[in-house]
């Protein structure tokens, strides 16, 4: 078994909180920041960065744009190979077990789990050594500070309220959607809970994990990051910070007279 990794970068939804928009292109090729670059370009540029160079895509709905347009994914100095959604698999658990029973992941130790729609500027070597070091099955991505999108309010035993805040920040240990799992521990999972061809990574397979006694730790992300799962969030993105952020600023495009 190898020491190199592989992401696996989950990209195969229908995005229905992103309508109209992906009525016409998959959640993935959303432009976002400033160069209006793809949101899957971002997390492919980013793990490149890191040295993660083998990237599996599981995909699914209008998923030509995808393959179109990042190809073998030598312009960015990875290998990009895809699996599309297939019945009975389907779910983010269906389509990891695809390119399981494929055979796709068997030379590697580890995999790291990327969801499609997650934007952060994650080290991914210190997430590896942790993990590895860990001995952990599973070593999950959490965030100490959650957003929430709405007012919370205080009320007293009179039914007054008596505080409001408006979208707090709470300190709780909320998963961001990127995990490093051990493949053969992954395997052994899918069988043991009978999960069968149609799950959840998040809601079911990593629960049972748990309550099977699977080794299953967590790695801190304490620096910001985006989840542009719907329309909502995604106007309110930031797009030219997001660049800066994560340190992919758009080149100068010399040949395009502005």
């Amino acid at each position: 078994m190898s020491n190199k990794i592989s992401s696996v970068i989950l990209a195969g939804g229908e995005g229905r909180r992103f309508r109209p928009l992906t009525y016409y292109i998959p959640k993935p090729m959303i432009p976002v920041g400033s160069s209006e670059r793809p949101i899957l370009e971002f997390i492919v540029r980013w793990l490149s960065r890191w040295g993660v160079r083998d990237i599996l895509v599981l995909i699914g709905y209008r998923w030509r744009q995808v393959v179109n347009y990042f190809g073998d994914g030598s312009r960015f100095n990875v290998r990009m190979r895809y699996v599309v959604d297939k019945p009975p698999y389907s779910n983010t658990g269906g389509a990891l077990r695809r390119a399981l029973d494929l055979g796709l992941l068997d030379e590697y130790e580890d995999v790291l789990i990327w969801y499609g729609d997650i934007l952060a500027p994650l080290n991914v070597k210190e997430l590896i050594d942790v993990h590895r070091s860990s001995g952990a099955d599973v070593t999950l991505v959490l965030t100490q500070a959650y957003r929430v999108p709405v007012g919370i309010a205080t009320v007293d035993a009179d039914g007054r309220v008596v505080e409001l805040s408006e979208k707090p920040e709470l300190r709780l240990n909320a998963t961001i959607g990127i995990l490093m799992l051990k493949v053969n521990s992954a395997k052994r999972a899918v069988e043991s809970l009978n999960l069968g061809y149609d799950f959840d990574i998040m809601g079911d397979m990593i629960p049972g994990m748990i309550s099977m006694g699977f080794n299953v730790r967590s790695y801190i992300h304490d620096k910001f990051w985006y989840d542009v799962g719907s329309i909502e969030r995604y106007e309110k993105l930031d797009h030219g910070k997001l660049e800066e952020l994560l340190g992919l600023a758009g080149e100068t495009l010399d040949y395009v007279i502005q």
